[in-house]
């Protein structure tokens, strides 16, 4: 499989979840120091795979920016607490303390889910930047809603194609586990409630995908009981099978994104007593989905 992969650029590619073709690991890349059109040729297998992951790096929030432009556009957050000074689309995400205050957002993106699913254009990308990592626990999963849809029997796959997923901001701050807050009256009116297919197409091939969610969804249409979220909890148990899961283990200077548009991730706690977590989280902006 990588060397079947490999003949498709001048990059060293490999897949992260052997014998499924989800996921690139490009070997060797420096992010910092590669050309624009090196960039682009890694942008190009993150496209075709849902996910990419580049391992010891060292880079400075502008290194980060160069390459989420060559991406797409970068995504400002709904919550400006824990964004770096002086670049507002660097989301920190620790549990360390400094001056008596968290630097970063705590145990945040724990539940599977796929990034501001409840936005008119949620995401494109999220892209993760290790700088300190616990010895143990903090792993990211990323499931293939893609192989997922693809395993489901035709019949099955026909009749969720009608069905739409109600979502809500709101809620989710509400109910959540982790960083539950009150939403202003401005995050309200700025977050409005949006309806969302549950299969996805791909706008780069025209792929499906199974698309659900936990925590935003309230409602879901096209069928007898809107309120019946069962079928939701089914579809997602299904496509977080270990056999749609790549599980990935940190390393500081490991630089992860994928893809929101085709999976759902959720982060797994740690014992944040005897470790430290500090995360750069970046975004890209994506479009509606159809």
């Amino acid at each position: 499989m990588a060397d079947s992969m490999a003949t498709q650029t001048a990059l060293r590619i490999a897949p992260l979840k052997p014998g499924s073709g989800f996921g690139a690991e490009i070997i060797g890349l420096d992010i910092a120091t590669a050309d624009d059109a090196t960039l682009d040729e890694a942008v190009d297998a993150f496209n075709r795979h849902g996910a990419l992951l580049l391992r010891g790096q060292k880079l400075d929030p502008a290194d980060l920016m160069r390459f989420i432009r060559r991406v797409g556009t970068p995504e400002g957050h709904t919550i400006q607490d824990f964004t770096l000074p002086g670049f507002p689309e660097i989301y920190v995400l620790s549990n360390r303390i400094e001056n008596g205050r968290p630097i970063g957002a705590h145990n945040d993106g724990v539940g599977w889910h796929t990034d501001y699913s409840y936005k008119e254009e949620p995401v494109m990308s999220t892209m993760l930047y290790a700088v300190e990592v616990p010895a143990e626990g903090s792993d990211t999963l990323i499931a293939d809603g893609v192989a997922a849809y693809e395993a489901l029997p035709a019949e099955r796959r026909d009749a969720l194609e009608k069905l739409r997923l109600h979502h809500s901001y709101r809620h989710f701050m509400e109910t959540r586990e982790h960083q539950r807050r009150e939403l202003t009256p401005e995050q309200i009116r700025d977050n409005p409630d949006v309806v969302h297919p549950l299969i996805r197409v791909h706008p780069k091939d025209g792929r499906r995908a199974l698309w659900p969610s936990t925590g935003t969804v309230t409602e879901i249409s096209g069928q007898d009981d809107p309120k019946d979220l069962s079928i939701l909890d089914e579809l997602v148990a299904f496509m977080t099978g270990e056999e749609f899961v790549y599980r990935h283990k940190w390393q500081v200077g490991d630089l992860l994104m994928w893809d929101n548009r085709c999976t759902l991730h959720t982060g797994t706690l740690f014992d944040d007593r005897k470790y430290i977590r500090t995360m750069h989280r970046l975004w890209v902006k994506g479009d509606r989905p159809t």
